[in-house]
């Protein structure tokens, strides 16, 4: 019975309860102690697995942007911008209206208003316009008419459709770099570009010439913005706000001549067109203080379009190496005046020498027979320098050819230079360097020694950097032209310029079809033979890197003028050195009157001034305004608004220029009778219109009839003929 109680009062009810109460209140006094002390610790630390609160809550509520740095331009030597920064539009149309809501509608609703809209402002006919915004996608863009467009014309856009309350045209904004001239010395101006996806980093990175070596220099610093933000998205008011202004990049003002230039790149390009060489390479270079005045290569790029860029990226100024053939007889004539062994008189037998185990031979295998030492020079005669550096010494030819720098870079301000070599073996690779085989030379560095002949013995280091300009402070950095001594003194220098017009002015001289009319020149021509993939010289057809070198005035030179055409399509001309001719003579006839202060060619007695800006002012107003003011233009369009213009606002325009305006609604094409291959060419970059072009001069016909209406999807040919 005891038993039976002992356990009824073990079983109590309410006594359990009271246990599990007890029991419940420690479990959640530990529980709140733990709750209590994890908080306190949060609060105290401001950390929860490591991450800090704090600064979550900073980012949640705070906006950090960059604010971009402007890149610097890069000038002309007279100031025109030849790079700049740029920002573009693009146009997109929403025609879905998955991504609307009924509040906030983005997609086309009315697209015959929008197309009405549009067709003011752009040059595509409203029927068109209507044809794309009513496509069966998600989205649509607009050709080459939607791109590229103006803060202008977006602005005007956004705000006629704004007041017509319509909705679905949105603008991407990239901000790019700008090459006005198009195909402008592309190599070594070079390339900046983005180099990221990132939509925010709008930043831009020089890749490729000037734009890379000087990519520092014009790239500046980019600031910063910070501020807070609720949880809506709007700024805070009365907020102390944190910002770093952005220092922009500093300019850089080049030693290129913008009209040598143009007319550089036009005589080169019909020339690549009509023999298309495999390597082209045309410098002019100021004989005294060693500035490039113009140059350029093919092939080459549009920096803008960046059509032709994939054919190489190879600045062949400073990245391409070769034997220069006889032009380097002008510096062996030099070292051998120098050292007495150049007797103009002697007499020698041309032909064929042996030397070193091999056969020297002239390029007349059999020779002249018995000729003079300044007949060798005329006719090129590669057995008369073999004699010379036999008399001088290898050794001493050795010291000469060290002194004019060649297997040392010349320090140009250009990314990867090639130094070139001279392996300087045995003695028929020696012998073979006095007229320019067996030695890898480029052509800045041939430019550099030839200097040495124009500047009384002295080389002039040969540069494109006239200054660095900081636009903050207006403080200028000046490149000074700096000089270095070679073996050669200024007599000698003189004489060689007097006997190099031998191969000029001579009957038998290989540079006859050089002169120029009404200055005397110096210069020397080269064929020189390519080594094939199997190490060996190839011969036969056009396997050769044709050269001439040209300096002038011979009294006082001011201008050395150095052109290389490797492998070109005869395509009718007897000899390569007819394909140089074609590039030398009319630019160094131009540089000539250009440069002499006696005789100023009257094509330069031109007057310059700012391209103003056109864009939204009305066609009728332009057309008076220009014609007015006597210039030259063609109207793209029938419209009664300008909304694209070529050459682009504040750029230099001459009283030569062909000004483009394109207006609004659909494009058409103007007259083109008469009109040179480079301003079709520009026109054909404006519209988006594919041009085939026949011939050579200016345009004679056209498949297409003036006034027609054109889109960018339009072929046109033109026939090209000579007409004086």
């Amino acid at each position: 019975m005891k038993q039976i109680k002992r356990k009824l009062k073990e079983s109590n009810p309410f006594r359990n309860r009271k246990y599990i109460a007890i029991m419940l209140y420690i479990f959640c006094f530990i529980l709140f102690l733990g709750v209590f002390s994890r908080f306190a610790w949060i609060m105290v630390t401001g950390e929860v697995n490591g991450e800090n609160l704090v600064s979550n809550v900073h980012k949640l509520y705070t906006r950090n942007k960059t604010l971009q740095a402007n890149r610097g331009t890069i000038y002309d030597s007279s100031g025109n911008p030849i790079a700049m920064d740029a920002n573009s539009y693009k146009m997109i149309a929403v025609l879905t209206d998955e991504w609307s809501t009924p509040k906030r509608p983005i997609h086309i609703q009315e697209p015959e208003a929008v197309a009405e809209v549009l067709a003011r402002h752009l040059s595509m006919s409203e029927e068109n316009l209507l044809d794309r915004l009513t496509m069966d996608n998600s989205q649509v863009e607009f050709g080459t008419v939607g791109r590229n467009l103006t803060y202008e014309i977006v602005s005007a856009i956004e705000e006629d459709l704004e007041n017509a309350e319509l909705t679905g045209i949105t603008f991407e904004e990239k901000k790019s770099r700008l090459y006005p001239n198009g195909i402008f010395a592309s190599h070594t101006i070079g390339l900046a570009q983005r180099d990221t996806d990132d939509p925010e980093d709008q930043s831009l990175t020089g890749v490729m010439g000037l734009e890379k070596e000087f990519d520092e220099i014009l790239s500046g610093e980019d600031g910063w913005i910070e501020y807070q933000r609720d949880r809506f998205g709007y700024v805070i008011p009365n907020q102390d706000i944190e910002e770093v202004m952005p220092t922009d990049g500093k300019d850089i003002q080049l030693t290129l001549d913008r009209r040598m230039q143009i007319f550089l790149e036009s005589i080169v390009g019909d020339v690549s067109e009509e023999h298309t060489p495999e390597v082209l390479t045309a410098t002019l270079m100021h004989a005294k203080t060693g500035e490039i005045l113009a140059t350029t290569q093919r092939p080459t790029f549009n920096g803008t379009t960046k059509e032709g860029i994939a054919q190489t990226w190879q600045n062949y100024l400073t990245e391409y190496t070769f034997d220069p053939g006889s032009t380097m007889k002008v510096l062996t004539l030099a070292s051998a005046i120098q050292e007495g062994t150049f007797r103009p008189y002697d007499y020698y037998k041309s032909g064929k020498i042996q030397i070193g185990g091999g056969t020297v031979h002239d390029v007349k295998p059999e020779g002249w027979g018995n000729i003079s030492y300044l007949e060798g020079l005329a006719r090129s005669s590669n057995v008369a320098f073999v004699h010379q550096v036999q008399e001088m010494g290898f050794e001493t030819w050795k010291k000469h050819l060290d002194s004019y720098g060649f297997g040392q870079k010349t320090g140009i301000s250009l990314p990867n230079e090639y130094s070139g070599a001279n392996p300087y073996g045995g003695d028929l690779q020696r012998a073979n360097t006095s007229f320019g085989q067996g030695i890898s030379v480029t052509p800045v560095q041939m430019l550099r020694a030839f200097s040495s002949i124009t500047n009384e013995g002295n080389m002039v280091e040969p540069h494109l950097v006239k200054k660095v300009i900081d636009k903050e402070s207006g403080e200028e950095e000046v490149f000074e032209s700096s000089e270095t001594s070679t073996l050669i003194s200024e007599e000698t220098a003189a004489q060689t310029l007097e006997y190099l017009t031998e191969t000029v002015y001579s009957d038998v001289g290989t540079a006859r079809g050089y002169a120029v009319e009404g200055f005397e020149i110096a210069a020397k021509t080269g064929t020189a033979q390519m080594i094939g993939e199997n190490g060996r010289y190839l011969s036969g057809g056009s396997n050769y890197v044709y050269s001439v070198v040209g300096m002038a005035p011979v009294e006082d030179p001011e201008l050395i003028f150095y052109v290389t055409v490797q492998q070109p399509v005869l395509n009718g001309a007897g000899h390569g050195s007819q394909v140089v001719q074609k590039v030398f003579n009319p630019v160094m006839k131009r540089a000539l009157e250009y440069y002499s202060a006696e005789e100023l060619d009257s094509d330069f007695e031109e007057t310059f001034e700012s391209m103003e800006n056109l864009i939204q002012q009305s066609t009728q107003s332009v057309i008076e305004k220009l014609s007015d003011a006597g210039k030259t233009f063609s109207i793209i369009g029938s419209g009664d608004t300008i909304v694209q213009q070529h050459p682009i606002a504040d750029s230099e325009l001459s009283d030569s220029d062909r000004i483009m305006l394109m207006t609004n609604g659909a494009m058409t094409l103007p007259d083109l009778t008469g009109w040179p291959k480079s301003d079709v060419l520009k026109l054909s970059e404006l519209t988006g219109v594919e041009v085939t072009i026949e011939g050579e001069g200016f345009v004679d016909s056209q498949n297409l009839p003036p006034q027609s209406f054109i889109e960018s999807e339009s072929k046109l040919t033109v026939i090209l003929s000579p007409n004086d």
